[in-house]
């Protein structure tokens, strides 16, 4: 099988859909979603919403998480450039969250 065989077949999941679209709404009506390879685990989308918000949906895999991106309104696929960085608003509560146990 090729890959834009294996591409056409691959659908994301309702839930999937339902997160990464919630989402949306709940953020500004658009946002960048960047999907990356986790390896055996899957592939996480990461969501930015217009309001700079980070969110994320797990998937079984990069093509699934492009098939999310595509069935969202309001989603752009996107990678960790310059603008997309820029666009996220993080704060201090997150950061601590993110650092982990000896951040606290």
């Amino acid at each position: 099988m090729t890959a834009p065989e294996k591409q056409a077949e691959t659908k994301a999941s309702p839930k999937a859909v339902a997160t990464a679209s919630a989402f949306v709404r709940e953020h500004g009506e658009s946002g960048r979603a960047v999907v990356e390879n986790l390896g055996r685990a899957g592939a996480r989308v990461v969501l930015i919403g217009e309001d700079g918000a980070l969110g994320d949906v797990m998937v079984p895999d990069v093509a699934t998480g492009e098939a999310v991106v595509e069935a969202v309104d309001g989603l752009t696929a996107a990678e960790w450039d310059g603008e997309t960085t820029a666009a996220l608003k993080i704060g201090a509560a997150h950061r601590r969250k993110m650092a982990g146990p000896r951040a606290r």
